[in-house]
């Protein structure tokens, strides 16, 4: 069966490029490795996506477009027909992309009005072999969203892109699977919006790395250091320039894409953090809005 197998990319659109550009080099560690039509391209250096972050100046800040990865042409065409059929509001039919690193692939409103791309034959770069103690992203881990309906969003990503459901945080967040990593994208309900991108670090030495180098370039931890319970996975939030959250991680659990099957964690403090010596919280996060790109296509 066709179905989503990774995360691509994230699109920004934000009113200081500048700022944000310099973060995502210096400080964040991702490498830029391209620049087209005003728009700023950005990859990981330990993994062979051609980019996973794209930044563009505009005057109002909003996320252009979640790309996601299929294995072929025929997979991408398979599921614009799913999405077609499931009433999301195409943006454009599968085509060749003229974009930075090219593919084949389609654009679509989700159900809440986010930009999505699924995409195959993009263009593939020679992943670095990281070293411990580095302290830079391997590649995107994970994406959190929020949505005022976040069981029917949960459903659709199943029945029309193909994800599974791993875990569940009591009712209220999911955790969703397209590959053998725990998740790929979870939902957590709230108005359509983004909630942060993650990044794998080779280790957990890594991702302490980062949170040091990030403290002593001036942007101080959000919440964390920390390990959550679904996925297993460590983790530390920080905000961008413009706002955006973002996180180092680390250990996210391997599990078998066919046959795992899914638990129900209880919420409680030692759930969301089972060491429980970090700073912040949830509560220190940026506090969800609805995008203002909401069912606003962009030409790029």
């Amino acid at each position: 069966m066709s179905r989503v197998t990774e995360i691509r990319y994230v699109g920004y659109a934000l009113p200081d490029l500048e700022a944000e550009r310099a973060f995502y080099a210096d400080q964040w560690k991702l490498v830029e490795v391209g620049e087209q039509d005003g728009m700023v391209y950005f990859t990981a250096d330990g993994g062979d996506e051609h980019h996973v972050v794209r930044l563009r100046q505009a005057e109002e800040q909003r996320i252009d477009v979640i790309a996601l990865a299929a294995d072929s042409r025929t997979d991408v065409d398979a599921l614009h027909e799913k999405v077609v059929a499931s009433g999301a509001r195409i943006i454009f039919a599968p085509k060749d992309l003229d974009a930075l690193g090219g593919g084949y692939g389609f654009r679509f409103f989700s159900p809440d009005g986010l930009t999505f791309e699924v995409s195959s034959d993009v263009a593939r770069r020679t992943a670095r072999e990281l070293v411990r103690w580095e302290g830079v992203p391997q590649k995107i881990s994970h994406i959190v969203l929020h949505s005022p309906d976040h069981k029917a969003l949960v459903e659709w990503f199943c029945d029309v892109l193909g994800f599974k459901v791993s875990d569940w945080l009591g009712d209220f967040m999911c955790f969703l699977r397209c590959n053998s990593a725990h998740h790929r994208i979870a939902v957590l309900p709230g108005p359509p919006c983004l909630n942060h991108v993650a990044y794998d670090m080779l280790t957990v030495d890594d991702m302490m790395v980062g949170i040091n180098r990030l403290r002593l370039k001036g942007t101080d931890i959000r919440w964390g250091p920390g390990r959550h319970t679904a996925g297993n996975n460590t983790f530390s939030y920080f905000t961008t320039p413009a706002g955006f959250a973002v996180e180092y991680s680390s250990e996210l659990e391997d599990v078998d894409f066919l046959t795992h099957e899914a638990k129900v964690h209880a919420p409680a403090p030692g759930i969301m953090d089972q060491w429980g010596i970090g700073v912040g919280g949830p509560q220190t996060m940026p506090h969800a809005e609805a995008d203002k790109g909401l069912f606003q296509a962009v030409e790029v």
